[in-house]
């Protein structure tokens, strides 16, 4: 005959804590140091499109899965856009930079001694558009500044032109953001660093 053990009442177990070698962040802030949490009203940075304000946090259904959603109002042409919360990294969603990082920018806008690839005009504009996407400001602060030099040179082809204009509007969005100034305070930085 088989013997009957006697159950007994499971205790609730006491939280564990977790041990954090001293001068290292909690745990939170190791497993996901990507996961920036935005507030409404915040401007943030999404990557190819610019500069937008979050302008809520909605919730909806998605295949049978509860999912949350920054809604974001981009400020040059009110295109409103939602991003995952849980891919805010993974899209590149990022902070306007700060003081420290717009001096390193104007830095990269005033190399000069830069070799601007002389491969062919749609090669350049894939690399450079690569650079774009990326929401990178240090990049399209490169993709400015090699279009202008390369613009001294010869004439741009109809898709660099464009895209200079792009970079352009860009930079000068989130710099004058990040210096806390008008656009035009900008639009006059970049005139005189490259003589235009």
């Amino acid at each position: 005959m088989p013997t009957k053990i006697a159950k007994k009442p499971l205790k609730p177990s006491k939280p564990t804590k977790l041990a954090v070698p001293v001068g290292l962040p909690p745990p939170a802030a190791v497993v996901a140091p990507s996961l920036k949490q935005f507030k409404i009203g915040d401007k943030a940075v999404y990557p190819g499109h610019g500069v937008g304000e979050l302008t809520g946090i909605v919730h909806e259904d998605i295949a049978g899965q509860r999912q949350s959603f920054y809604e974001l109002k981009m400020l040059d042409n009110g295109l409103k856009i939602k991003i995952p919360i849980n891919k805010v990294g993974s899209v590149g969603l990022r902070d306007i930079i700060a003081e420290k990082e717009v001096r390193q920018v104007y830095s990269i806008l005033k190399e000069k001694d830069i070799a601007v690839d002389s491969t062919t005009w749609n090669r350049r504009y894939r690399e450079y558009m690569e650079k774009i996407k990326t929401g990178s400001v240090f990049e399209i602060a490169e993709v400015l500044r090699d279009l202008y030099l390369l613009k001294f040179d010869k004439d741009l082809s109809f898709g660099e032109r464009k895209m200079l204009d792009t970079a352009r509007s860009l930079l000068i969005k989130e710099l004058s953001l990040a210096k806390n100034c008008d656009e035009e305070e900008i639009e006059g930085d970049l005139r005189a660093i490259f003589n235009c």
